[in-house]
This record gives structure tokens, C-alpha cells and sequence, in this order.
């Protein structure tokens, strides 16, 4: 997958490094702030849809792209082990970000509720924020030292 010659992959993971931490701050915000939470509701909700779907782009077209033509041959080498670091790191934010956005739904939805339900959801949803925010920054850094480690 390309655009104009570039792979999809080094494209897309711009919005999942932008819109992964974005979300976390304002999910925070709309789980912590109580006073905020009715203006925060549908933004919050449409930044992390954004982020899961620019997250799970990145992914995929990281699949697509790991299986180009453009890393045969690098069996063995240094760069194969940091590849597979970005992979394993990729995936797991992959999951994180979908829970994640399972829990925003959830609270959104249920965005009137209050007492046990409202702080489970907050504190899932927070959990759920930085857990998002600590995987997209060290995903990241896996996938920028593969690429500029390089010689």
C-alpha cells in the first residue's frame, strides 16, 4: 500500500502518534473533571475513535509494509531485532487501544450515570489513557530507532 510512491506506514503512523496521546489527555480530562464532562463527552469520543482507527491503519499497513519487498534480506541482523521490538510493541497497543475504546463507549454512553459505575468507568478509562499514551511513546521509539539507527 502507497501513496505517491511513499509506503502507507510511514504516513499513517503521524495520526497514531498525534491522535494516540491527544486522546489520553482529554479522556483524562473528561474522566477527572467532572465539571468538564458534558462539554468533553463527544469530543472525547470522536479523538479516541480517531486514534483507534489511525492506530490499528498504522498496523496494519505496518504488516503490509514489513512484508515488502524492501526488508529482504535483513535475517540475522541488528535491525531485524529492532523491527521485531516496534512489531511486539505494535501489537500490544493495538490491543490497549481497542479496550480502551470499548471503555470510552462504555462511559460516554452511560455518560449520566454516577456513583460506582461512573468511578469504575473513569478509572478504567484513565487506566485505559495512560496505558494508550506509555505504548504509542515507546511503539514509536521502537519504530524511529529501527528506521534511523541505521547507517
Amino acid at each position: 500500500m502507497e501513496i505517491n510512491g511513499l509506503p502507507l506506514h510511514v504516513l499513517v503512523v503521524h495520526a497514531a502518534v498525534v491522535f494516540g496521546p491527544l486522546s489520553a489527555a482529554v479522556a483524562i480530562a473528561y474522566a477527572t473533571l467532572p465539571s468538564w464532562r458534558d462539554r468533553l463527552r463527544w469530543v472525547t469520543l470522536g479523538v479516541v475513535l480517531i486514534a483507534t482507527a489511525a492506530i490499528w491503519t498504522a498496523y496494519l499497513s505496518g504488516e503490509d509494509f514489513f512484508g515488502s519487498d524492501r526488508f529482504a534480506g535483513i535475517e540475522g541482523t541488528p535491525l531485524e531485532a529492532k523491527i521485531h521490538t516496534h512489531e511486539e510493541r505494535a501489537e500490544t497497543l493495538r490491543l490497549i487501544v481497542s479496550g480502551y475504546a470499548a471503555v470510552t463507549i462504555l462511559a460516554t454512553w452511560l455518560h449520566a450515570r454516577t456513583g460506582a459505575v461512573r468511578i469504575l468507568l473513569s478509572v478504567l478509562m484513565v487506566a485505559g489513557a495512560i496505558a494508550t499514551l506509555v505504548f504509542t511513546v515507546l511503539t514509536g521509539d521502537a519504530g524511529s530507532q529501527a528506521v534511523w539507527s541505521q547507517p
